[in-house]
């Protein structure tokens, strides 16, 4: 018998083993993907000959992706099975990114992006969920939540520095070679090691799948994040057109889950102050951190006359920092509750963004890199954070809806605190950039205090942990 234990034990922890070394990899292949044109999007505008708007788009597009589909594919994967969204969002983020490499205009570069990020959803939004299945180990998921965290973090420094390299041979199309061939390496990965997602003794959940509540949410989010990227390009006329549709799509989600027989989200979510508050922390990370970070290269290259390869370079303090700072809490983490991680994190993001305000345009890239290192160390630690909580925040069977809910948060975050940057510092990019670090930090304060407020409610004489 105790044999017997041994050896389910081990396969318990060989099966955790190979599940993690899939989605780490998957998470890190995501993030690079997102941040490669942060750091050349100069390049891909001239090599395409995209206007303006164009180049705008090719920021935004894969974050376009994410946002508009992360939700409805975490609230699919929960019924469908985590394992078949994953592997078919591991495919579909490889054939698009041929396509990008392959790419001779910028419609067909930017609709390329946008469907990569739908595939980068498949695999986020499931990721987690599928790692949760296979092993509840309370040193499993501390363990889950730093690679998740470190993956994200060494992802988003890496497309940069990877992007800044293959300018320097005039391959650009390589980085989207690159990303396909990653993708087929998940899918085979996912083929062969990733085991069902649900295991023996759980059930689908009760609640029917409700296909208007979803096209109506994915509608709406495609036109809200379309009308955001439109402000960025300077179009009034179609951000009021857009605003209107949007307005229209939001009174048919609202009748829908009124009156309709099934739910596109457990209405209870909304009333559980931990979900929430995973969700707000979320939010305020996209808003804070990672739009100032994503108009950093921008500011870095045109602001501060800094190459490509020397922005992202500089810009891996931050990013870098992120991914070892997740393994340097590995140990603590499970020391203390989820809630202390998000409010310490967004605390430590709002100092580390203050640090990087009174830059001049004489200022050298030293002038940044006390500022990059404290978000980058704060960054590591909300990530851990966020992993945890969005798993952490909702019952068994809506795993994937709580990291795609999470997740959308912070893609939306992310879209408007871009396209808030790109207004304010239209015409002058060094006072833009004091500017938008003061609002990104006191955006993450105000998320914090929020985040901690929620925690306060939520928090009984008999719980210690939220």
């Amino acid at each position: 018998m105790t044999r017997l234990v041994s050896d389910a034990v081990h396969a318990e922890r060989s099966s955790y083993r190979a599940v993690l070394a899939v989605v780490v990899g998957s998470t890190f292949l995501s993030m690079l993907g997102y941040a490669g044109p942060l750091g050349n999007v100069v390049t891909l505008a001239e090599a395409l000959g995209s206007s303006q708007a164009g180049a705008t788009w090719m920021l935004a597009s894969m974050s376009v992706g994410l946002a508009i589909t992360l939700l409805a594919v975490g609230v699919t994967a929960d019924r469908i099975g985590h394992r078949r969204v994953f592997g078919r969002g591991a495919a579909l983020f490889a054939v698009a990114s041929a396509v990008c490499a392959l790419a001779q205009s910028t419609p067909v570069f930017v609709s390329a992006r946008i469907v990569a990020g739908a595939g980068a959803a498949g695999m986020i939004a499931t990721g987690l969920g599928l790692v949760a299945a296979v092993s509840e180990h309370p040193g499993h998921r501390a363990t889950t939540a730093t690679g998740w965290s470190a993956a994200m973090g060494a992802g988003i420094a890496s497309g940069p520095l990877v992007t800044g390299l293959l300018d320097l041979l005039d391959a650009w199309r390589g980085f989207y070679g690159l990303l396909a061939f990653g993708g087929l390496a998940v899918w085979a990965g996912t083929r062969r090691l990733v085991p069902q997602a649900r295991p023996p003794g759980r059930t689908v959940p009760s609640r029917r799948f409700d296909p208007v509540g979803s096209t109506l949410l994915t509608g709406l989010l495609a036109v809200v994040v379309t009308a955001l990227v439109e402000v960025r390009a300077g179009e009034p006329a179609t951000v009021l057109a857009l605003a209107a549709v949007a307005a229209v799509l939001l009174g048919a989600l609202v009748v829908s889950q009124r009156v309709g027989t099934a739910r596109l989200v457990d209405p209870r979510l909304f009333t559980h102050r931990p979900f929430l508050g995973a969700t707000v922390a979320a939010f305020g990370t996209g808003i804070g951190v990672i739009a100032t970070m994503s108009f950093a290269c921008t500011f870095l290259v045109d602001g501060l006359g800094m190459s490509t390869l020397q922005a992202g370079a500089l810009l891996a303090a931050w990013s870098g920092t992120s991914a070892g700072a997740a393994l340097l809490f590995a140990r603590h983490a499970v020391k203390v509750s989820g809630t202390v991680q998000l409010v310490t994190g967004l605390a430590g993001v709002a100092l580390g963004l203050a640090l990087l305000t009174g830059i001049g345009a004489d200022s050298g890239g030293g002038r940044l890199l006390p500022g990059l290192t404290v978000a980058g160390l704060a960054s590591g630690l909300l990530n851990t954070g966020l992993a945890r909580q969005a798993v952490a925040g909702v019952p068994v069977g809506d795993i994937a809806m709580g990291t795609g809910a999470n997740n959308t948060a912070r893609y939306l975050g992310s879209s408007i605190g871009v396209s808030a940057a790109s207004i304010i510092a239209a015409g002058d990019l060094v006072r833009g950039w004091n500017q938008v670090a003061r609002l990104g930090a006191a955006a993450s304060l105000a998320c914090a205090v929020l985040v901690a407020l929620l925690s306060d409610r939520a928090r009984t004489p008999s719980t210690a942990e939220d």
